[in-house]
C-alpha cells in the first residue's frame, strides 16, 4: 500500500486550479485527476481529509467534499472509511456505457495505452526460468548476496557487448533491477544531491522518456532539455537530432550528465546515425560530462538499420540495459555497463538502496541473455505487423494528426492539430482507454500538441483503440472550452 499525500504537498501539485471556467469542485477534481492518470499522484495514495485541505487552500469544505464525491463517482478514489480515500483508477463495474470490447489489455475493461511493454516472450521465459531452477542448488550454500550480480548473467551480458564491437569483461557489470534503477543508481553516483546551493544539471533529449525525468527530479537534480528536430517530411531522410544545439549546450551549461535515448528513442522511436554519435561523445568528453545511454530498446530494430553501441565510440560512455522490453518487464532485470572503476562506485551506491537481485531471476536472465536471438524474430515481425496496422489506423480516422513512422522501439510519436494532449488523456477513459498526456515526457508542460500511441496491441484492439481516440477528439472538438480549461490546468501542475 502506498502512502498518504499532505495537504501541503497537494497544494503545491494543484497549482493554479480555480479558473472559474466550471464550479469550483469540478476544477478541483479534474486537476486531481489529471495528477492520477499523469502518474504525478500515485494510486493507492490516501489524499488528506476535508477539513485540512479546505483550510489549506482557503475553500469551503463543501468544495472538498463535493469535489471527493465527483472522483468517487468517477472511480478515481475509493469509498473506504471516513474521508481518506485513496486513489484507484475506474475499474469495470463503473465503466458502464464506455466504449471497450471483451479481452482488452488491462483487467478493467480499459484498452491501456499508457504503458509501452509487451507481454512476456512465454514458452522462451518459462524454460529459462525451469533451467535456473536446476541451476540454483550449486548456488545455495552461498549467502545469496552479490551486490554486483550473480557472475553467469555479468559474463553473458559482457559477451553481448563485445560481440557487438565492444570488448567488455564481466568486471564492467552491474546487475540491477532493472533499467530504471540502473539510472537511479547511476543519478546517485554521479549527479545525485550536493552541499551545494545549485542542483546539477543534466542534459536530456526533448522529448524523453518520462521516468527518466522523474528520476533526475527525485535525485535533485535540473533536466536541460534539447529539442529534437522536427519529424523529417514522409520520404526525406533525417536523424531527427539537433547535434549543433547538442554542442552548444554541452560547452554552456557543462552539465554533470547527459541522458540519451540514440537506440529507437522514447517516444520518437528515432535511430542515431553513427556519424553523430562520434560528434556526441567528443562533445561530452569537452565538456566533462558523462555520457549515459539508455539501451533498452536497441534489440526491437524493426527497420535493420545499422549502429554501433555508444560505448563503441568512448570508453566513459555508461551503457544502460535491460530484458523488459526484449522479453518482459515482469523480469525485473537491467544492467550497467562502465569502466571498472566506475561500477565498484556504482555497486558502493547501490548497496545503499539494496544489496543485491534475486538469484533465480538472474539465472533466467543469463539462460535469456545468451540466446537472445531466439524470440525476437517472432516478436519483431508481430511489431511491424502492428505498426504498420497502427500507422494506417490513423491515417484512415484520424487524418488531421501527423504521426512519425518509427525505425523501431514500441510507440509512435504524433502531433495533434490542437494542443490538447491533456483533455484526451482525462476524457479517454469516458472511451475505454487509458493514455499518457504528451507534457509527461517533457520538461515545463511542453508538447500539448503530441500524444504518444504504443502498438504494443495486435491490431484488433489497436483498431478498437484508434476508434476511441477519434470519438474523444471528436468531443473535444464539440467543447473548446473543456479543452482550454484542462490545458491550463495542465500548464499550471507542469510548473508547479
Amino acid at each position: 500500500m502506498s502512502g498518504s499525500l499532505n495537504p501541503t504537498a497537494l497544494a503545491r501539485l494543484l497549482g493554479q486550479w480555480n479558473h472559474g471556467a466550471a464550479p469550483a469542485y469540478r476544477e478541483m477534481a479534474d486537476v486531481v485527476r489529471l495528477l492520477i492518470l499523469d502518474g504525478r499522484v500515485p494510486l493507492d495514495t490516501a489524499l488528506p481529509s476535508e477539513r485540512t485541505l479546505s483550510e489549506t487552500l482557503g475553500v469551503s469544505r463543501t468544495t472538498v467534499t463535493a469535489a471527493y464525491a465527483h472522483l468517487r463517482g468517477q472511480g478515481f478514489l475509493s469509498s473506504g472509511q471516513g474521508t481518506r480515500g485513496r486513489t484507484c483508477l475506474p475499474n469495470a463495474a463503473s465503466s458502464a456505457g464506455r466504449t471497450s470490447a471483451p479481452g482488452l489489455a488491462a483487467p478493467d475493461g480499459v484498452i491501456d495505452l499508457a504503458y509501452a511493454s509487451l507481454p512476456a516472450s512465454g514458452e522462451v521465459v518459462h524454460r529459462a526460468f525451469a533451467s535456473a531452477l536446476t541451476e540454483l542448488p550449486a548456488l545455495l550454500p552461498g549467502f545469496g548476496y552479490d551486490v554486483l550480480g550473480v557472475p553467469a548473467l555479468r559474463e553473458a551480458i559482457a559477451a553481448r557487448y563485445t560481440a557487438a564491437g565492444v570488448a567488455t569483461t564481466a568486471a564492467q557489470i552491474l546487475v540491477t533491477s532493472g533499467a530504471q534503477h540502473a539510472l537511479n543508481i547511476v543519478l546517485r553516483t554521479l549527479a545525485g544531491r550536493t552541499h551545494t546551493a545549485k542542483a546539477d544539471k543534466v542534459l536530456v533529449d526533448h522529448p524523453t522518456y518520462p521516468n527518466a525525468l522523474d528520476a533526475i527530479r527525485a535525485n535533485g537534480c535540473r533536466p536541460v532539455p534539447v529539442a529534437l528536430l522536427p519529424a523529417p517530411e514522409r520520404g526525406v531522410p533525417g536523424s531527427g537530432w539537433d547535434m549543433d544545439a547538442i554542442e552548444s549546450t554541452l560547452m554552456q551549461q557543462r552539465p554533470k550528465m547527459a541522458y540519451v535515448v540514440p537506440d529507437f528513442h522514447n517516444p520518437t522511436g528515432r535511430l542515431m546515425p553513427d556519424v553523430h554519435r562520434r560528434r556526441l561523445v567528443r562533445a561530452a568528453a569537452a565538456s566533462g560530462t558523462v555520457l549515459v545511454a539508455d539501451e533498452t530498446l536497441r534489440e526491437l530494430n524493426l527497420d535493420g538499420g545499422a549502429s554501433a553501441p555508444l560505448a563503441a565510440f568512448s570508453p566513459a560512455v555508461v551503457s544502460i540495459g535491460s530484458l523488459s522490453k526484449s522479453h518482459w518487464a515482469g523480469l525485473r532485470t537491467g544492467w550497467i555497463r562502465a569502466g571498472e572503476g566506475l561500477v565498484q562506485r556504482f555497486a558502493a551506491t547501490r548497496t545503499t538502496m539494496d544489496l543485491g537481485g534475486p538469484v533465480v531471476e538472474q539465472l533466467a536472465a543469463a539462460h535469456l541473455v545468451r540466446g537472445l536471438t531466439e524470440p525476437l524474430p517472432a516478436r519483431l515481425a508481430a511489431l511491424r505487423e502492428n505498426r504498420s496496422a497502427l500507422l494506417e489506423l490513423l491515417c484512415a480516422h484520424l487524418p488531421q494528426w501527423q504521426a512519425e513512422r518509427p525505425s523501431g522501439g514500441l510507440t509512435v510519436w504524433c502531433r495533434l492539430p490542437e494542443p490538447c494532449s491533456t483533455a484526451l488523456t482525462v476524457i479517454a477513459p469516458d472511451f475505454g482507454i487509458r493514455l499518457a498526456a504528451g507534457p509527461r515526457f517533457g520538461v515545463g508542460g511542453a508538447f500539448e500538441h503530441y500524444l504518444r500511441v504504443p502498438y504494443t496491441l495486435p491490431p484488433d484492439q489497436l483498431e478498437t483503440a484508434v476508434l476511441a481516440l477519434r470519438s474523444a477528439q471528436v468531443r473535444l472538438d464539440g467543447a473548446p472550452q473543456l479543452r482550454r480549461t484542462l490545458r491550463a490546468e495542465s500548464t499550471a501542475a507542469a510548473i508547479a
